[in-house]
């Protein structure tokens, strides 16, 4: 089972984000973890470090993952340099963030209706005991 991860550390106005993107077992999965200011490298590990079970990915289900095939060693450092000089966040990651970040919205939309409708049945309740206390002239 080949494991790959990526973590890319770029800007986008007005913080600095970190991308954290993985792949295994045909499965994509990317986390967006915003820095405020500028990291440096220790700052990143130890963050990775302390708060790697806080870290909530969104699950791509319908992307598909390609495998990747032994390259040459001088292929891959060749690529890697191209990634450290662009830093663009990759369209499976664009989608599955905002994949999550819509499933957050309507999870939030339902609690909030839930709450609104908890409320007005309780100020109605209120009411009819106000109205009841009136009648019995209290």
């Amino acid at each position: 089972m080949l494991v790959q991860s990526t973590l890319t550390v770029l800007f986008e106005p007005p913080f600095w984000i970190g991308l954290y993107e993985r792949s295994f077992a045909n499965q994509y999965e990317v986390c967006k973890i915003t820095f405020g200011a500028e990291p440096k490298e220790t700052e990143v590990y130890n963050f990775l470090l302390h708060n790697w079970s806080n870290l909530c990915f969104a699950v791509a289900d319908n992307l598909s993952i390609t495998d990747v095939k032994r390259q040459n060693p001088k292929r891959i450092q060749r690529d890697i340099q191209k990634q450290l000089q662009v830093k663009t966040i990759s369209t499976k990651a664009q989608q599955a963030l905002q994949q999550q970040h819509d499933e957050n919205k309507k999870e939030r939309q339902i609690k909030t209706k839930q709450m609104l409708a908890a409320e007005q049945e309780h100020k109605f309740i209120l009411r009819q005991a106000k109205k009841k206390a009136k009648h019995r002239g209290k």
